[in-house]
């Protein structure tokens, strides 16, 4: 059974790792809201990691696992973003992500050997028009894991998930409508977007024991969008 804390488990992505992995593991949920969080066998610890300092008093010594979900999707022609849009995708996608980090370092290295499972986008490795924001402040996260890595193996292991478009709150706007959603999925090699189990999977897969020798990896669960080209 292991001790793993989710930033950000209340919805999307994270409640689907929530939701898959309550069974048999201790979960401690760190969100600004609890509303979807009823009925599953997690602790709830309010949190905005906008704002918020955690408090690691409510948290177990040993982390087995930690999860950083917020992010953003802050899709705008270059031209009329303004350097406190970087700032503020940076913030939250990265700073944030850097302060949890820290704050629960001793937790993590207190065991035999943990695991940070962090979250990019396809957009990180691929030019794609009006990302020039979110896919700044996703590399920054995929250049930190992998150096984190480095510094802290083997006693923790850090890996990324970079997912294209999901089925999430966060993508509403982009899939509210069935013309955008078979539009989405036809951009995609597999036909279809993305599902927050799809992540959730992976993420999974990476907090067990069944991953203990992978670490500094970026694995993309786009439906093949970042590699294969079908299309052309």
């Amino acid at each position: 059974m292991k001790n793993i804390l989710l930033i950000g488990g209340s919805y999307g992505i994270g409640l689907a790792i929530a939701q898959e992995l309550q069974n048999g593991n201790n979960i401690f949920v760190a969100s600004r809201t609890n509303e979807n969080l009823s009925g599953l066998n997690v602790t709830y610890i309010p949190f905005d990691a906008s704002t918020d300092t955690l408090d690691t008093s409510k948290l177990p010594a040993i982390l087995d696992g930690l999860v950083y979900c917020p992010g953003s999707i802050n899709l705008r022609p270059f031209r009329g973003l303004k350097p406190e849009a970087f700032e503020a995708d940076l913030q939250i996608n990265f700073i944030s992500l850097v302060k949890v980090i820290q704050a629960v370092l001793p937790n993590l290295t207190a065991g035999e050997q943990s695991s940070i499972v962090l979250f990019s986008s396809v957009a990180a490795s691929m030019g794609m028009p009006f990302h020039t924001s979110v896919a700044a402040a996703k590399g920054a996260i995929e250049g930190f894991a992998k150096a984190l890595a480095a510094e802290y193996a083997p006693k923790i292991r850090v890996n990324v998930i970079a997912p294209s478009l999901t089925d999430t709150p966060l993508a509403d706007k982009f899939l509210n409508n069935e013309s955008k959603q078979e539009k989405s999925a036809e951009r995609h090699p597999l036909k279809r977007f993305g599902k927050p189990e799809d992540s959730a999977q992976m993420a999974s897969f990476l907090l067990s024991d069944k991953s203990s020798w992978i670490s500094g990896q970026i694995f993309h669960v786009d439906g093949g969008m970042s590699t294969l080209l079908v299309n052309g």
